[in-house]
């Protein structure tokens, strides 16, 4: 059984860092693609960034140069590390797992975690 427990969201002021953790169980994670989502309220769940099993990355246009994706297998965790945060960067983010990366792009999986909120505000 997959498991996979985000944390590290929080309140943070406009122009700030957080950075979030996935750590994943039930799976061989070493050989798997890791997705992080989002989902604002009111709007649809999108793809924030992906990371392949060999490290290869890719990031939705709003994130570029701020989000940065990463993973430990040693530790079977993910990463998120997000910069220079603005408001539309609200949202509970979610980690993804059991998809594949095809051409430079990651395709959902169907293993989610619970969901961890971050929330940019003054």
């Amino acid at each position: 059984q997959v498991q996979l427990v985000e944390s590290g969201g929080g309140l943070v002021q406009p122009g700030g860092s957080l950075g979030l953790s996935c750590a994943a169980s039930g799976i061989i994670f070493s050989i798997n693609a890791m997705g992080w989502y989002r989902q604002a309220p009111g709007k649809q769940r999108e793809l924030v960034a992906a990371i392949s099993r060999g490290g290869s990355t890719n990031y939705a246009d709003s994130v570029k140069g701020r989000f940065t994706i990463s993973r430990d297998n040693a530790k079977n965790t993910v990463y998120l590390q997000m910069n220079s945060l603005k408001p539309e960067d609200t949202a509970v983010y979610y980690c993804n797992a059991g998809g594949f990366w095809s051409g430079s792009q990651y395709y959902t999986g169907g293993s989610w975690g619970q969901g961890t909120q971050v929330t940019v505000s003054s």
